[in-house]
């Protein structure tokens, strides 16, 4: 599939099934992703010793050899994208408020009326929940929008400005919603010191580093070799590695943690029941607010899979440097991605039914 498609129009594709129109790596993903879930805890079980060994070297707060598949996921889809058009999508003041508040005013007070709602008495995997849901996400959306057919142009400037917003909202929000809101509510407090410059050395080590390298790999080799050259040899070589990428990022994240959370089902099975019902709500509330304002299906996609995923690798490093890594918090926050990769996965397919069934009659996007 050709994940470079601000103009994809269902229009185009109605007698093609969704997952035809999908390459055999990406129509398989589900199942590449829980073999790689296994072969991380049969890993992990081989070798006890190996997630100490892997985490011993990180880099803000996230272990090398994860940070390595986190970057190596993220390079290819930056490298597909548009730079020269997103000046558009950026005078879009509507498509971008539309953004802002799904993303920084409901996404964190839906996960919060979860975690408390479903987890009362599980106050440690509570605010790991809190903690995921004020991540909002800048780097894994990336993918998801690319499989679903998303503006590329249009996701890579909702991933600047959620990385913008990370970097001076997140420790206000931690605060507000870990000690302010629950003492509203009579409940025990948390305190939350996380500084600004932790969340943006984040930002800038795992979106800043592949997003410079996408943008002057495109720069310099469409300069050299030209935009066709580029766009129809170059990017379809390179554009399956980001779910190769993504693929030893699981594999890795279950060596270090999976015989934990073997050890807890239940615990990781209550973590997962409030994040699936958050990654439905908020994926289904996007996309159909999307529609009711007319957006076009690519840029709909976009805001859904934007609104719907989290930056993970923020929210473990907050966890873990915050509660420590053996504590409850940390532990939802590693469950997160487990069950997002999934749970967003699956909602790629509904994106792409969604888009063939409600967007058959729309002009093609632009």
């Amino acid at each position: 599939m050709d994940a470079n498609t601000s103009g994809w129009s269902p229009t185009s594709a109605l007698d093609a099934p969704v997952l035809r129109r999908l390459s055999r790596l990406d129509r398989f993903l589900p199942l590449w992703i829980f073999a790689a879930m296994a072969s991380g805890i049969a890993l992990g079980r081989a070798f006890p010793g190996l997630g100490a060994l892997l985490d011993r070297v990180q880099v803000a707060g996230v272990s090398v050899p994860i940070g390595i598949g986190l970057l190596w996921m993220m390079y290819p889809v930056l490298a597909k994208v548009r730079y020269e058009s997103i000046g558009a999508h950026v005078a879009d003041r509507k498509l971008l408020g539309t953004s802002l508040v799904l993303n920084w005013v409901i996404g964190p007070v839906v996960m919060f009326a979860l975690a408390w709602l479903l987890l009362p008495d599980l106050p440690h995997y509570r605010d790991g929940l809190v903690l995921i849901g004020l991540a909002r996400c800048i780097a894994m959306v990336l993918i998801w929008n690319s499989l679903a057919c998303g503006s590329a142009e249009l996701a890579a400037v909702l991933v600047a400005l959620n990385s913008v917003f990370q970097i001076l909202t997140y420790s206000f929000l931690g605060w507000l919603f870990l000690t302010v809101v629950p003492h509203w509510l009579g409940a025990d407090t948390t305190a939350l010191h996380v500084s600004m410059w932790q969340i943006a050395r984040s930002v800038l080590i795992f979106l800043g580093i592949p997003l410079l390298a996408g943008y002057l790999t495109r720069r310099t080799m469409v300069a050299k070799r030209g935009e066709t050259w580029y766009n129809e040899s170059f990017i379809p070589r390179i554009g399956p590695t980001a779910l190769l990428g993504l693929l030893y990022t699981i594999v890795l994240m279950f060596a270090m943690q999976g015989t934990r959370i073997l050890q807890l089902p239940v615990d990781v099975l209550r973590i997962a029941i409030p994040l699936v019902v958050y990654f439905c709500i908020m994926f289904g509330l996007a996309f159909v607010l999307s529609m009711k304002l007319g957006f076009s299906y690519a840029e709909t996609a976009s805001l859904s899979f934007t609104a719907a995923g989290n930056n993970f690798e923020l929210a473990i490093a907050v966890a873990i440097a915050t509660f420590g890594i053996a504590s409850g918090e940390a532990l939802a926050a590693v469950v997160g991605p487990l069950i997002e990769v999934p749970a967003l996965v699956g909602l790629v397919y509904v994106s792409l039914w969604a888009g063939r069934r409600y967007f058959q009659t729309s002009p093609a996007a632009t």
